[in-house]
């Protein structure tokens, strides 16, 4: 085949063509980004609740950040080796440094997080105006959907999500722009820098560019996207690779310490279904549009390469568990890129459905059809995208435990997100997150406590003094539950051979319960028992008040005559 004949080949993937007058932006334009920007605001000050304690993660990500820009590094206890528990690498650093600029970890989390889902908002609509000459009233409606679905529990929450999503809608916009109008310089910087970003962000984001590489190729030819693929190679392999040795260096290991607990060398199927529900709960009214316009042959290759990078996305969360997945975080940097390519699947269904002679009489339908959509999408998500937040008893507990965190106290707790952050104490993650001893040798073990002597312990158990383990849940067991169990067995045989107390066991019902242990021989054994029983302690799913199923067990009433069980 000549080299004419080839370039006519790769020219025939022409993606969209568009006269220049209609990727201009207008005076209107910057009227509809500025309201789009207030409503978007005014949406979250309605919604997110600023008052309610972040999620476990989150707090676990503020925990190293507070160390961080206190000077103690990138640690989870102050004193000890550095841990890559925090993810969300770069989001942390960020959050860091508002912090050593004074504000709190919740301020500056949220801070951050909601810029980014308001310049994501906007550049959703930029990039349909100025990639695909899309009418502005059309890109109104994926800008809206974006700014009412879930970026607002996510700043209740503090899930850096939405600044992840933003650097991959960058990272997306330009390698379109490359794709749509050229190779240029400007193009290619941009999309190799967003995409170190997005890969120093979350290391999943390298696995995300690499998609968008790969839709290159399929959308371009390889000759005309090599350049680009250099210049990833170039920023992601190239100054990536300097930051991934240097981490190597500073933690000790490669991958983060999630990885290690949560990937586990396995394949996870139910974390790819639920990867791909979410992706259809996010997205379905769009998706519509895709599988609508795949059926027309002239734009089809052009959807299915705009569908690489965030149905490759979801699928790659095969690899590690579905753990604290709240409201489909993992998966949601592939809504913007979604949305930022479905003007062509819209354009051509309507091309086909509407004949030409009536598309001038109608034109003035284009703003009932706006409303109308508009609604219709602030329906389904306040339907599909909703996620309740509760008030959380641990966060209450472990801010009474807050004025015992000078004395050096330990905790053990599978909940390590609120109680180690706000209490401040010395804290292991018995799951292993934040800890690499538990996460490289599988599980806890009670002479692995034994070192530490802690003079808490926590847990999530399926049970309580009253009840044995759900029936339900026994016949359910997975490898997630199993491991849940094992470690909870461990913790619980642990205190009771060693005489801890029982200070509460909380819960809505007995079949889910978060139980405290205080152990006996320190001064303020007595004042912690007394402190955590006098919790007004809110079940953090339900909002409902719990019960201290403890509280129906026999009371040891003082510390020597705990010390006197403990030596029968």
């Amino acid at each position: 085949m000549s080299m004419a004949s080839v370039q006519q080949q790769e020219e025939q993937y022409l993606l969209w063509s568009v006269e220049e007058t209609e990727r201009r932006f207008h005076r209107f334009d910057w009227i509809v980004l500025l309201l789009l920007m207030l409503i978007t605001v005014g949406y979250v000050v309605r919604k997110a609740q600023f008052s309610a304690p972040p999620a476990e993660d989150a707090a676990m990500l503020m925990r190293y950040a507070t160390h961080l820009a206190n000077g103690h590094g990138i640690v989870w206890n102050i004193g000890e080796k550095p841990v890559d528990g925090a993810t969300d690498f770069l989001f942390m650093v960020m959050v860091a440094g508002l912090i050593k600029l004074g504000l709190s970890a919740e301020v500056a989390a949220r801070a951050l997080i909601l810029l980014a889902h308001v310049v994501n908002v906007l550049l959703i609509y930029f990039a349909l105006r100025s990639l695909w000459g899309a009418p502005w009233w059309f890109a109104v409606v994926p800008s809206f959907f974006l700014a009412v679905a879930t970026g607002v529990i996510y700043i209740t929450t503090c899930f850096g999500a939405p600044v992840f999503a933003l650097f991959a809608s960058l990272s997306w916009f330009f390698a379109l722009r490359a794709i749509l109008w050229n190779n240029s310089f400007a193009n290619a910087l941009g999309f190799g820098f967003f995409s170190l970003i997005t890969g120093l962000i979350r290391p999943e984001g390298v696995i995300l560019t690499l998609l968008i590489v790969i839709a290159l190729f399929f959308l371009k030819g390889w000759r005309r996207a090599l350049p680009l693929a250099i210049v990833w190679a170039v920023f992601v392999i190239g100054l990536g690779g300097v930051y991934f040795l240097w981490r190597w260096h500073y933690f000790g290991y490669p991958l983060p310490n999630p990885f290690y607990k949560k990937g586990g060398g396995t394949l996870h199927w139910d974390g790819l279904r639920y990867s791909y529900y979410m992706l259809r709960k996010f997205s379905l009214p769009f998706l519509l549009l895709y599988i609508g316009g795949l059926l027309f042959k002239d734009v089809r290759r052009l959807l299915i390469g705009l569908l690489i990078p965030p149905f490759g996305f979801a699928t790659a969360f095969i690899l590690i568990s579905n753990e604290m997945n709240i409201a489909g975080r993992y998966q949601y940097p592939a809504l913007p890129l979604i949305l930022m390519g479905v003007y062509p699947a819209a354009c051509v269904l309507w091309r086909q459905l509407q004949p030409e002679r009536t598309r001038s009489r109608f034109a003035f339908a284009h703003l009932y059809v706006l409303f109308a959509t508009l609604y219709l999408l602030r329906v389904y998500c306040g339907q599909a995208l909703s996620y309740p937040i509760y008030p959380d008893g641990r966060a209450e507990v472990a801010k009474r435990l807050a004025q015992f965190r000078s004395k050096g106290y330990w905790m053990a707790v599978t909940e390590a997100g609120l109680l180690p952050f706000y209490s401040g104490w010395n804290a292991i993650d018995t799951w292993g997150l934040n800890g690499q001893w538990i996460a490289h040798h599988g599980a806890i073990t009670e002479e692995y406590l034994e070192q530490f002597r802690p003079h808490l312990i926590m847990f999530h158990a399926y049970f309580s003094p009253i009840v044995p383990a759900n029936p339900a849940r026994l016949a359910s067991r997975n490898q997630f539950t199993v491991q849940w169990d094992q470690m909870v067995n461990t913790l619980k045989q642990y205190a009771e051979r060693r005489g801890y107390i029982l200070a509460a066991v909380y819960g809505e019902t007995p079949y889910d319960t978060h139980y405290y242990y205080v152990r006996p021989d320190f001064p303020d054994a007595m004042a912690i028992v007394e402190l955590i029983r006098q919790t007004h302690y809110i079940w953090y799913k339900t909002g409902a008040v719990s019960v201290n199923y403890a509280l129906l067990e026999p009371k040891v009433e003082s510390v020597e005559s705990q010390k006197q069980l403990s030596n029968r």
